[in-house]
């Protein structure tokens, strides 16, 4: 049987429909184009009208009285008014214009792609905050995310910047451990690359993660603000301290949150240790503390590592010695031991005499050694004493001599440190790539922020007696004699370093009032006759069993 074909209204009604609707969608979205003014306004007049309604039924009844008669008062002068009635209606139609417009919807949650984010990180919560016999789990396979997860924030990427969680009481907050496995966890999941910080709220069974910037590497060495006594490691997060200093960062001025390291007598850490990997810094580290003392102490430098990496010290004013050989490291140390009990002994004359010590004793005296276990296995292999046994005195009684010892060496090298280092220097810096066990042994405690994915030269953490662990960058100092240097940092590093001292001779002045010569030939070249030497400078050769020949100046001695 053939098929009949369809009426012509049939087949060609779709096609007229189609038009139709265009035809009308158009004349709306002109019609909408032009009268857009006026609805706006007309929305506004809706909008006012309700405020003022909701204003109306919230007036108690015994004030709705003398607002009528205000409201009538107000209409009456106004129509009284020249132009009145023209102008109340413009300022009406703007009102309501104002009130009527258009307004970015305020983003109120996350989108479909941060809430996906949220949930995978609540998944993987929950096998380490769940407990099967929990009437009421804040953490379940397939449970509500928003419960547990108060607060967070993303940034424009879509990657989480801020996040609050709240744990169930149960978790086993006071084990480090533990806290260790739920902080890897977030890290990985909300994404490498960059740095965070865990503050645990134990009381309140809250946990709050959130994204560092990267500390500043431009900031140079300068002469920073700060007190005598006071040195500046370098700097760290501004949250983290409670004080900030200007600083040139390239050609700008800023304010840098410092980690200052005060010394003297009513410090409580006057010894640092620094330790790192090779490159990580602490040369560096150790340079910037001695163009800082120099300001208003002596310094004596002993580079272990023979890499001349001071020898822009040698020779200025208020630098002893720079020493790189084993002899002249020994006789440099045998002299600050002399040196630390001499300061004893006539601070102690002083007191029992009622008069202050003397100018030589109150002057800060530094000892910066720098790779001492190399030093310790050539002794070793030499038949001598260990350096480091030399630092006993300066250790133990530097504080109230005003001497302060600064050791720096590498992590591979940790086992050859002696137990009174280990003791008396209760300032600690970790510099350069190190896990958190590392960091955790070395200082005490466990850095609240994740390790940094890439470690530049001077980047660590310091931690400053029983204080925080603060994570930390140097100030670049670099040796200004090196070629990789640039012109910027080693001008900023030459216009610290004093002037050079001139050449002694006995026709110019007592021995005693001359300033100590740097010694700067290594090892037993540095020898001389002890009379060519000036009073108080360190004497190379000479033995630990006897007192050294023109280290005590005339005060001392009369």
């Amino acid at each position: 049987m053939a098929r009949r074909p369809l009426p012509r209204v049939l087949s060609s009604g779709s096609a007229s429909i189609t038009r139709s609707r265009e035809i009308a969608r158009t004349a709306a979205d002109s019609a909408t184009d032009v009268l857009h003014p006026l609805i706006t306004v007309v929305r506004g007049l809706r909008l006012l009208a309700v405020a003022g309604r909701q204003r109306w039924v919230a007036t108690p009844r015994e004030r709705r009285g003398p607002q009528l008669f205000l409201a009538a008062a107000c209409v009456l002068a106004v129509a009284l008014l020249p132009y009145g009635p023209v102008l109340a209606l413009i300022t009406v139609v703007s009102a309501a214009a104002w009130k009527g417009r258009e307004r970015t919807p305020v983003r109120t949650g996350p989108d479909e792609a941060e809430s996906a984010r949220l949930r995978t990180l609540y998944e993987a919560l929950v096998p380490y905050f769940a407990a099967a016999d929990d009437p009421s789990p804040l953490f379940s396979h397939g449970g509500d995310w928003e419960k547990p997860f108060d607060g967070y924030a993303f940034d424009e990427d879509g990657r989480l910047t801020r996040l609050r969680i709240s744990y169930p009481a149960y978790f086993t907050d006071g084990e480090a451990a533990a806290r260790s496995r739920i902080e890897q966890v977030l890290h990985a999941k909300s994404g490498r690359g960059r740095e965070y910080r865990f503050d645990w709220d134990e009381e309140a069974n809250r946990l709050a993660m959130t994204v560092l910037d990267p500390l500043a590497t431009s900031i140079a060495a300068q002469r920073f603000v700060a007190a005598p006594g006071e040195t500046v490691l370098g700097f760290t997060d501004p949250d983290a301290v409670s004080r900030t200093v200007p600083v040139r960062d390239g050609d700008t001025t800023v304010d840098a949150a410092p980690v200052v390291w005060r010394t003297g007598p009513r410090s409580t850490e006057p010894h640092l240790l620094a330790v790192g990997q090779p490159g990580g810094g602490i040369t560096t580290l150790v340079r910037s503390i001695a163009l800082q003392a120099l300001q208003h102490g002596d310094v004596l430098v002993v580079d272990g590592g023979g890499s001349g990496e001071y020898a822009a010290l040698a020779g200025r004013t208020g630098v002893l010695a720079v020493e790189c050989g084993l002899g002249g490291a020994l006789a440099t140390l045998e002299w600050a031991a002399h040196e630390t009990e001499r300061r004893l002994i006539a601070a102690d004359r002083a007191r029992q005499s009622g008069r202050l010590a003397p100018d030589d004793v109150r002057r800060p005296l530094w000892i910066l050694l720098d790779r001492p276990s190399v030093l310790g296995h050539l002794a070793a292999a030499d038949g001598r004493p260990d350096p480091q046994e030399l630092l006993r005195v300066p250790l133990r009684h530097g504080r109230a001599a005003q001497v302060t010892v600064v050791l720096a060496d590498q992590l591979d090298a940790l086992d050859a440190l002696t137990e009174a280092v280990w003791t008396h220097t209760r300032a600690r810096a970790v510099l350069g790539p190190a896990s958190r066990e590392q960091i955790a042994a070395l200082l005490g405690a466990e850095p609240t922020t994740t390790p940094p994915p890439e470690a530049p030269a001077g980047r660590g953490y310091a931690r400053l007696g029983a204080g925080p662990v603060l994570r930390m960058q140097v100030p670049a100092t670099p040796d200004p004699y090196d070629d990789a240097t640039s012109d910027a940092h080693r001008q900023a590093v030459l216009d610290l370093l004093p002037d050079r001292d001139p050449p002694a001779r006995h026709d110019e002045a007592p021995a005693a009032e001359r300033t100590p010569v740097a010694a700067a030939v290594p090892g037993e070249a540095a020898r001389g006759p002890v009379e060519d030497r000036p009073a108080g400078a360190p004497v190379a050769g000479a033995r630990a069993a006897e007192p050294l020949a023109g280290a005590q100046p005339a005060a001392a001695e009369s």
